[in-house]
């Protein structure tokens, strides 16, 4: 049952980590480089074809929140309704590293990717000028891309700290290993290879 449990937040977190990658990538390639100039008596006024990108961008940025989400709840679940002691799941150095690099990486993929999408849907709201030399600029290329692999690396470390949750539960509630121990294992390779070879 627990195993279905972070197999199945394992794969909601990385399902929405690329569903933000795709979004933000999608959004990069649609955006157009610049708008249309058009003067007109007193103001320019821009011209910005039909694109997606704000729609892809806000859509990356829910995606984004979604799997930091379940990231987060991949850490703190209590698995098989046994929770686990906050100070015993951080004990080890490694998870509290990799819990830190998911939440900043996470933060900063979030504030880069609506960074872009609030940048362009105000290019494109706000269209009326009064500089009659106005180029009508759209938001920086690469905020969308980069942003988009940020996301994905998320995801990845919130993967990596389920998988170090899982085995600081395991040490903390002193689980079962269904293969055995490793002096078992070793011992029963060691007798059948014996046997089978006398």
């Amino acid at each position: 049952m627990a195993s279905n449990q972070a197999r199945n937040i394992a794969l909601g977190t990385a399902f929405f980590g690329v569903l933000a990658f795709i979004f933000g990538v999608v959004a990069e390639n649609k955006k157009p480089a610049h708008g249309t100039p058009v003067t007109t008596i007193g103001y320019v006024l821009c011209k910005f074809p039909n694109d997606p990108t704000v729609a892809l961008g806000s859509l990356s940025v829910v995606a984004l929140v979604l799997s930091t989400a379940l990231g987060l709840l991949s850490v703190f679940y209590p698995y098989k309704g046994k929770s686990v002691p906050r100070s015993a799941l951080f004990h080890g150095m490694t998870l509290r590293v990799f819990f830190l690099i998911a939440t900043l990486v996470s933060v900063f993929a979030e504030a880069m990717m609506m960074w872009a999408t609030i940048t362009e849907g105000l290019h494109q709201t706000n269209n009326k000028h009064k500089d009659l030399n106005y180029a009508c600029p759209t938001a920086k290329t690469g905020l969308f891309g980069g942003a988009a692999f940020l996301a994905l690396d998320a995801s990845l470390f919130w993967l990596v700290c389920q998988m170090l949750t899982l085995n600081a539960r395991a040490d903390y509630l002193d689980d079962d290993d269904p293969k055995g121990t490793y002096g078992e294992v070793l011992t029963t390779n060691y007798e059948a290879s014996r046997s089978a070879n006398p």
